[in-house]
C-alpha cells in the first residue's frame, strides 16, 4: 500500500477495501456529473465491498487486530462521551498538582442512568496528542480518576471506566511524581469501591496504564480491541531485541478479545459494526450503550456485600499457568487447584 493510500484511513490488509472504495466514488462523481444512472453498478459494488470486508475481517491476526485497536479514526472517548453519554459534565483535575488531559472525568447520564465516566483520551491531532500525551496518563491523571471514582462512591453512582492506552506515560517527571504509586493505589481503591464499576476496553489496552482504570465488575471488550500486559512492539523489543517481531509477539500474548474472553478475564465482548468502529462510529456507540446499561442494571441489582464479595472472587480468579503439562487456575471456590488438559496457553 502507498503512503498516500494509508493516510486516507486504510490498514495495510484493507487495500481490497480501499480499490472498491475508489470504484464506488468515481461511479458516484460520474452519476452526478453527466446525470447518468450507475445505481445498479452502485448496488453491486456495495454488495461486493460487504462480501470483502467480511471475508477480511473474519480471518484476522492478533496484529491486524492491533493496527484496527490503533486506527486514526477509531471512536475515542470524547467521541463517546458526545454519542454515547447525555449530559456530561466535565470534572478536572486532582486536586494535587495538576489537570492530566489524557485522563477524562465527570458526571453524565447514559439513558436512565446516573454515573461518573473516566477514560483516557489519544487525541485526534498532533496539538491533542501532545497535550494528552497520546493517551498515556501520569500520575496526577490516576489521582484525578481516583478522586471522581471516590466521588461517584460518595453520591451512591456506578462508574464507567473507558480504557484507551498503550500505557501509563514512562517519563522521569511521571516517576519522581509516583507513577507506580498512583497506579497501586488505584488498583486497591477501585476494588474496595461500594458502588458497580464497569470497565470497557474501547481501544488499547496496555500494561498498568490500562488496570490503574481498569478493576471492576464486569470488564467489556470491543471486538477489535486489545489488552495485554505490554505492547507488541515491546514484548518483541524484550524476547527477540526487534521490534519488527511485532506481529509474531501480538500473536503469542493472546492478546485479542476471543483470547481474553476465553481465559476469564473478559466477561463480554462487545460487537462492532462490520468493518470496526471506525466504519460506523454512531452504530458502535448503540451496541456499546446496550451492553453498558445491561451491566449496570445486572450490578444495581446485587447489595453492597454482594457486589463485593463477588468482585474479590472475580479477581482473585484471574490467573493460570502450566504444571506438568496441565492447566492450573486457583482461586475461591476452587478447592485447591482446578486442572484442565488441553492446548489452553497460561
Amino acid at each position: 500500500m502507498t503512503a498516500a493510500s494509508a493516510s486516507k484511513g486504510y490498514l495495510p490488509f484493507e487495500e481490497p477495501i480501499l480499490e472498491l472504495d475508489q470504484k464506488i466514488r468515481e461511479l458516484e462523481e460520474l452519476s452526478s456529473v453527466n446525470k447518468m444512472d450507475f445505481s445498479e453498478e452502485l448496488r453491486s459494488f456495495r454488495e461486493k465491498r460487504g462480501q470483502v470486508i467480511r471475508d477480511i475481517y473474519g480471518k484476522l491476526s492478533s496484529w491486524e487486530r492491533v493496527q484496527i485497536a490503533r486506527h486514526e479514526r477509531r471512536p475515542q472517548v470524547r467521541d463517546y462521551l458526545e454519542t454515547l453519554f447525555e449530559e456530561f459534565l466535565e470534572l478536572s483535575g486532582d486536586r494535587m498538582f495538576a489537570d492530566d488531559l489524557a485522563i477524562v472525568s465527570g458526571l453524565a447520564r447514559l439513558g436512565d442512568e446516573k454515573v461518573v465516566v473516566i477514560g483516557q483520551h489519544k487525541g485526534r491531532n498532533v496539538r491533542e496528542r501532545h497535550v494528552t500525551n497520546a493517551g498515556s496518563p501520569h500520575p496526577e491523571g490516576y489521582r484525578k480518576a481516583l478522586h471522581k471514582m471516590r466521588l461517584a462512591e460518595r453520591f451512591g453512582l456506578p462508574v464507567v471506566a473507558m480504557i484507551d492506552t498503550k500505557g501509563a506515560f514512562p517519563g522521569t517527571g511521571a516517576e519522581e511524581r509516583g507513577q507506580a504509586i498512583a497506579i497501586a493505589e488505584n488498583l486497591r481503591e477501585m476494588s474496595l469501591l461500594r458502588v458497580p464499576v464497569v470497565a470497557v476496553v474501547i481501544g488499547e489496552g496496555g500494561s498498568g496504564g490500562a488496570l490503574g482504570i481498569g478493576v471492576a465488575d464486569r470488564l467489556l471488550m470491543m471486538e477489535y480491541a486489545y489488552y495485554s500486559v505490554i505492547s507488541p512492539e515491546g514484548c518483541a523489543a524484550i524476547l527477540w531485541k526487534s521490534a519488527a517481531k511485532a506481529s509474531q509477539a501480538a500473536s503469542a500474548l493472546k492478546l485479542t478479545a476471543e483470547d481474553l474472553r476465553g481465559m476469564g478475564v473478559v466477561d463480554e465482548i462487545v460487537p462492532e459494526p462490520l468493518g470496526g468502529a471506525h466504519q460506523d462510529p454512531k452504530a458502535a456507540a448503540e451496541l456499546l450503550r446496550s451492553a453498558l446499561l445491561r451491566n449496570l442494571k445486572q450490578l444495581k441489582a446485587a447489595g453492597v456485600d454482594e457486589l463485593l464479595g463477588e468482585r474479590y472472587a472475580k479477581l482473585r480468579s484471574i490467573g493460570a499457568w502450566m504444571e506438568n503439562g496441565e492447566l492450573v487456575r486457583s482461586g475461591p471456590g476452587v478447592s485447591g487447584s482446578e486442572t484442565a488438559r488441553g492446548g489452553a496457553e497460561a
